[in-house]
């Protein structure tokens, strides 16, 4: 299936590994040009210089999302690169899972603020954009109560209100906005693979908890979020894509 992305320009934060890398990567090999940030400058250098190698324009910054002046100064820089803005993906997770006022407080500027920051600052892009598309990166734990802390929980959920109230509010002009919740999404270097190494009891508890036996690889979530970002989903807007293996019990109607 052609997607219809060959020419447009994304932006994803948190591009340089996990979920938002293989956005990148997949967005890039559809002919798209991305523009990533994540916290680590070589990190970045080096996920720009995989995606040019691909044959499109790629532009990268080392951006802490929660620092507002840095996250819409990279917007800027990333829409002067590529020539515009017509797809936004906000990745970034401070995964935060304590149940202390720490963990709200690192939930709402990195999840909740850095997402709204993003979608603010990319607007004037997108609506000047033929293929305007958003897509937040939630979490079943939005969805259901599980292990994780309160404050993750809570401002998952928020995400998924927020991406729905703005495909309402921007249906007008055409700008689709959608979530997708991931299931727990096994990668090297993530939290998985840390706890995997450093708290094997919760890790097999974890793992248990999934019918399927295993988590979600992180090219699954991936293909999952560029489909909806891209024109060949250009009807859908204002959904929820859960992607976990038939790991939530909850039914979305």
């Amino acid at each position: 299936m052609d997607l219809g992305l060959k020419g447009l320009k994304a932006i994803v934060t948190g591009g340089s590994k996990g979920i938002g890398r293989r956005c990148a990567d997949i967005l890039a090999e559809e002919g798209a040009h991305v523009a990533i940030c994540a916290r680590h400058a070589g990190e970045v250098d080096s996920t720009v210089a995989a995606l040019t190698a691909k044959g499109v324009t790629a532009f990268g910054r080392a951006v802490d999302v929660a620092d507002k002046a840095a996250l819409e100064g990279w917007i800027a820089a990333s829409a002067e690169a590529l020539g515009g803005i017509d797809i936004v993906v906000a990745n970034v997770s401070a995964l935060a899972v304590t149940d202390d006022e720490e963990a709200w407080k690192k939930q709402f500027d990195v999840d909740m603020l850095h997402s709204v920051r993003t979608v603010n600052a990319a607007m004037p892009h997108l609506e000047a954009s033929a293929h305007p598309s958003i897509v937040l990166i939630s979490s079943v734990s939005g969805r259901e109560i599980d292990f994780t802390g309160p404050a993750y929980g809570a401002f998952k959920a928020a995400l998924i209100h927020y991406a729905h109230g703005l495909a309402h509010k921007l249906a007008p002009k055409m700008i689709r906005v959608n979530s997708v919740s991931p299931g727990n999404t096994y990668f090297e270097g993530g939290i998985w693979h840390w706890i995997e190494n450093n708290n094997p009891e919760l890790f097999k508890t974890a793992l248990s908890l999934n019918p399927t036996g295993r988590m979600a690889t992180a090219e699954e979530v991936a293909r999952g979020v560029v489909f909806l970002a891209s024109p060949a989903s250009s009807f859908t807007t204002g959904t929820n894509l859960v992607i976990d293996g038939a790991l939530t019990k909850g039914v979305q109607y």
